[in-house]
């Protein structure tokens, strides 16, 4: 695995940059620009921290302690392991 998530963004690469959650919003995971990732579960912030690179629609992910784990984007959907996260709504309306 080399570069960062913006290096490995070439045409045809999943624009996966932003936050994902599992339906119930106890795991959210924000995929950054910079090619880094941060997890929370629950109200544990930061639980896990490392780096992503992406290949077509296929992330690979390196945990900040050595371990590694996969995802894949199928129909706007991030399966990751045993993880099913959902893209948050960007667009915030006005109060």
């Amino acid at each position: 695995m080399t570069g960062d998530a913006r290096s490995d963004r070439t045409p045809g690469n999943a624009d996966v940059v932003g936050m994902w959650v599992t339906a119930d919003g106890h795991i959210r995971q924000e995929l950054l620009p910079d090619g880094r990732y941060d997890e929370a579960r629950g109200d544990r912030r930061s639980a896990y921290t490392g780096r992503y690179t992406v290949t077509g629609s296929h992330l690979d992910y390196v945990d900040d302690t050595g371990f590694t784990a996969t995802g894949d984007i199928r129909d706007g959907v991030l399966y990751h392991e045993h993880l099913v996260l959902y893209r948050e709504d960007r667009t915030e309306k006005p109060s």
